[in-house]
């Protein structure tokens, strides 16, 4: 078992998705590519997570989502391994089909048993065009789902905050709002290292059989960012 005394633990499967707005919006005042640079400039951090806890293994994936949702790198990539491919933003906000389409791959008997629980990273800058409580309920529903740890970053100040809220179903928990490209740097920097970092290494636990292993991760303090200066570009 994982942790019985004297035992070391083995390398454990770790999820992480980000689920990305491509909307039309997401083309306006460089967010796109904002987005695009700081979950690259991210890969290093994330790798570095991984070479510090060797008891883990951290494979990476991505959805995106306009008009529909889709895998944008759908099959899991170590993380020792892993690039960014360049998103491009143009339609709709398809967010309920992304997080089921998430919620299909982390029902149990797809999903590791020994695995951890997943980090799941949601960025957005409107608010869903489709059916998102659908999705939302069908993540939710999943064992896996519950146990995720579902990090929720809004890029700007049109980003519907209530759903955000939902996604995360955790009242001591904020969605955070990027109102520069500054502030999402730091904040998708913030969740490639301190929340995945204390993913990847959960305290010791219980289960009942049948149940996903790792037990509810708390999600770490977000970083303070500085206030807009008034030359910013505000999103």
């Amino acid at each position: 078992m994982a942790n019985r005394p004297g035992g070391e633990i083995a390398n454990r499967p770790l999820q992480f998705i980000f689920l990305c707005d491509c909307s039309g919006s997401m083309s306006l005042k460089g967010k796109i590519e904002t987005l695009n640079a700081a979950i690259r400039e991210s890969i290093p951090n994330m790798q570095a997570v991984a070479r510090e806890n060797v008891h883990a293994q951290i494979w990476v994936r991505a959805i995106k989502f306009a008009d529909t949702a889709e895998w944008h790198i759908g099959t899991p990539v170590k993380i020792e391994d892993f690039t960014w491919i360049d998103l491009k933003a143009n339609g709709l906000t398809a967010m309920g089909g992304a997080l089921g389409m998430v919620a299909d791959e982390l029902k149990v008997g797809v999903m590791h048993e020994r695995g951890l629980p997943p980090v799941l990273v949601l960025i957005t800058d409107g608010e869903p065009t489709d059916d998102y409580r659908a999705g939302l309920t069908k993540l939710l529903d999943q064992p896996w789902g519950k146990k995720a740890v579902r990090v929720a970053i809004a890029i700007g100040e049109d980003a519907r905050l209530s759903v955000l809220e939902e996604f995360i179903a955790n009242p001591e928990i904020k969605p955070l709002v990027a109102q520069n490209a500054d502030q999402l740097h730091r904040y998708i920097r913030w969740a490639s290292t301190v929340v995945l970092q204390t993913a990847s290494s959960p305290p010791s636990e219980t289960r009942k059989e049948g149940e996903p292993s790792g037990g509810h991760v708390p999600v770490p303090l977000p970083p303070v960012v500085e206030p807009l200066a008034s030359a910013d570009v505000v999103w």
